[in-house]
């Protein structure tokens, strides 16, 4: 018999968006919807399970949780690339990690989603609008304002491409991109400095590393216009967290839109929750329906091909 434990089903939609029903039938599958943010309260909860489907990076993974679960024989995470699992101490200790594929575009859709909400005060509008009240904000439109990437990969492509269709000029910067890879997407290749300071929305679209985090902080914000915003999809500690507060309430810019925080979920008396020149989103990037049945088909997949001492999409340990 093997035992499987699904994590941080917030929605409790598991076992709704694959059929599990194809696994043998001695294999244990349980959900747990709750959070758990205390490593022992994590340890305690696992003891006794061979195979552990974890959301993202919800739920971390390090090398001293691994240690307490001798039991543990498969790691999945959905999506192919984890921070929060230490790959190189599950290979040293047996356990093997495999991942899903996933979509390469609901993140910028949401990206978008967010950019209006800001803008044109959608959420602080329809608050207003259930409580009686009518029109109680003049918001901005998108045409002819500066849209400014930081990162012009996958995600940051086709926040670009839909910045064209509104008809906005683009700026772009990363560390490694090229003025030929911007130009491709319309975009104009700046220095970091020169993007902040020209850009009417910064948008945020790199993958946290040692180069990324605390990218922006209080001498990157203060080179903002007080009239521009910036939005956050990709990692909370990319932007440090107590700069952009601090920003945001003496005006140093106008507001946000994030959806990615230091801690998550975010706790229940963070200043972020009271600032009302902000939109926040309890890190719903890829949180679809079409994504989920990605992961979740392919947990499964992972699971019965683990069974047969066949698994696929494997993440190896670095160096290996």
């Amino acid at each position: 018999m093997a035992r499987v434990a699904v994590l941080d089903d917030y929605q409790g939609v598991a076992l709704q968006m694959a059929d599990w029903s194809v696994l043998p039938s001695d294999v244990q599958v349980q959900v747990f919807r709750d959070h758990l943010s205390d490593p022992q309260a994590v340890a305690a909860r696992l003891k006794g399970f061979d195979i552990v489907v974890a959301m993202r990076e919800r739920t971390p993974f390090p090398r001293s949780l691994l240690q307490q679960l001798p039991q543990l024989k498969l790691l999945i995470t959905t999506g192919m690339r984890n921070a929060s699992i230490d790959v190189n101490a599950a290979a040293e200790l047996g356990v093997t990690v495999c991942g899903t594929q996933g979509l390469p575009y609901p993140t910028a859709e949401l990206t978008w989603g967010l950019i209006l909400a800001l803008l044109r005060f959608i959420p602080r509008e329809d608050r207003a609008t259930r409580e009686g009240r009518w029109q109680v904000s003049v918001g901005f439109g998108l045409r002819d304002k500066m849209l400014g990437v930081i990162g012009l990969g996958n995600l940051g492509s086709q926040v670009a491409t839909v910045g064209k269709a509104f008809g906005m000029s683009l700026l772009a910067w990363s560390q490694n991109l090229t003025a030929e890879r911007a130009a491709q997407f319309g975009a104009t290749l700046v220095s970091k400095d020169e993007l902040l300071s020209r850009a009417d929305i910064v948008t945020i679209h790199l993958v946290l590393s040692d180069r990324t985090r605390g990218l922006i902080g209080a001498r990157e914000l203060g080179l903002m216009k007080p009239s521009a915003f910036l939005i956050n999809t990709s990692r909370g500690p990319i932007v440090e967290e107590k700069a952009l507060i601090d920003a945001l309430q003496k005006g140093t810019i106008a507001g946000a839109a994030l959806d990615v925080f230091d801690e998550e979920p975010l706790p229940l008396d963070h200043p972020l929750r009271r600032l009302e020149n902000t939109v926040i989103t309890p890190h719903l990037g890829y949180v679809t329906t079409e994504t989920y049945k990605v992961f979740y088909g392919h947990a499964v997949e992972d699971i019965q091909a683990f069974l047969r001492g066949q698994p696929v999409r494997v993440i190896k340990a670095a160096g290996s």
